[in-house]
């Protein structure tokens, strides 16, 4: 067991949060201090795309830990201050207080990215005042124009569409989503985003903003909209960490374990993380719910010297369009795609389509249209990299 009497999370969203939820139950009975540039409670991200947005929830209904919660686990808060650099020993907030500690783990997430000339009207969606401010903003609107067609982008579309706006979604790829799905499976969702009621336009380049709410594209035409969001992806939130000998050229490079390569006594857990990955042969940063809770768990592990949990199969999920979408394993492993279930890669019907990943004759991931029953069967098959005969077998 681990002998440091102080840890320090810095950042409060859900990794920082699963950290200190982790670090007390695997032992440890230091002090631990969480930091958060937010004023806020620890509060949960998928929901500000969705329910949130949409109104079905409050904000106190997206909280990680409350006061309660916090107290019970006997945690030391720095909300609403971010930090502003890291020391051999000791954080430095933007108050000017400083706390030492033996241990630091960097959970400050990612912040949306901006294209060039983007104006200050145009809307970002990664906290909670974006959220409520878009939300506002979609009330009194007839139309939306969305730049990027990934998930965060496609869950605001699909909320609006619901709300009976007329939606654009400009995507500068010939498929949506191509880092997460690939080409094949992509088409299937342009599909399901063209079917659902957006006015998806694939190979749109945009030039520049005319101003807020109006962008002109490479063939001269400008699109008008009452409301402007851009989802083009986020980066490391970096700009207050200098130190020499990090690699922060991607995230904070870490090895397996989630320790910060060049920086002793210090780890990093969630988007801002670039864990080593043996099966790829470098740094890559994982920016999925459930990698930031397994990355939290190992860290917290390693803190106190406990064994670390068994590896789990990478998982995520969206929902849009009145479809859930689910993923397991690694997509990004596999150099064929075939069809597990149902008729969406060949054109069909996109509910209850299933399409695996496959890296030579190995079942690598499955990534699933509507289709819960089916994904979840897939699992245990992804899990031990199944042959395909294995594979087609549970067809």
């Amino acid at each position: 067991m681990s002998h440091l009497e102080h840890v320090v999370v810095i950042g409060a969203g859900l990794g920082g949060v699963r950290t200190v939820k982790q670090l007390r139950s695997a032992g440890f009975e230091g002090a631990i201090s969480l930091v958060g540039a937010e004023p806020h409670a620890p509060y949960d991200r998928p929901p500000l795309s969705k329910q949130l947005l949409t109104g079905a929830c409050s904000p106190k209904g997206i909280v990680l830990l409350g006061a309660d919660a916090l107290k019970g686990l006997n945690v030391s808060m720095h909300l609403g201050v971010p930090a502003v650099a890291l020391h051999e020993g000791a954080v430095e907030l933007a108050d000017g207080t400083t706390i030492e500690a033996d241990a630091f783990v960097i959970a400050t997430g990612a912040a949306p990215r901006k294209l060039p000339g983007q104006p200050d009207g145009v809307h970002a969606l990664r906290t909670l005042e974006d959220s409520l401010s878009l939300r506002s903003a979609l009330e009194d609107a007839m139309s939306l124009l969305v730049v990027g067609g990934g998930f965060i982008g496609a869950e605001v579309a699909s909320g609006a569409v619901d709300r009976g706006l007329q939606v654009t979604v400009l995507e500068a790829l010939p498929v949506p989503s191509h880092r997460a799905f690939g080409s094949e499976v992509g088409v299937v969702y342009g599909r399901l985003i063209a079917e659902g009621g957006g006015d998806l336009r694939l190979g749109a380049k945009l030039t520049r903003f005319v101003d807020s709410t109006t962008v002109e594209l490479a063939e001269g035409e400008r699109l008008t909209a009452d409301v402007v969001l851009v989802g083009i992806g986020a980066e490391p939130a970096l700009d207050w960490l200098h130190r020499e000998g990090v690699n922060t050229t991607n995230g904070i490079a870490c090895d397996s374990s989630g320790r910060v390569l060049g920086a002793p006594g210090v780890w990093a857990v969630g988007d801002v993380a670039a864990w080593e990955d043996p099966l790829r042969g470098g740094h890559f940063r994982y920016e999925h719910w459930t990698s930031a809770v397994e990355q939290a768990a190992i860290v917290a592990c390693d803190i106190v010297g406990a064994e670390p949990p068994e590896p789990t199969v990478p998982y995520f999920w969206s929902d849009q369009f009145g479809l859930k979408i689910q993923g397991l394993g690694r997509t990004e492993l596999g150099d064929s795609v075939a069809a597990l279930q149902g008729e969406g890669l060949s054109g069909g019907a996109i509910k209850g389509t299933v399409a695996g990943y496959f890296a030579g004759d190995r079942l690598v991931a499955v990534v699933g249209f509507g289709a819960a029953k089916w994904v979840v069967r897939y699992r245990v098959l992804v899990d031990k990299g199944a042959e395909r005969a294995e594979v087609f077998a549970l067809k």
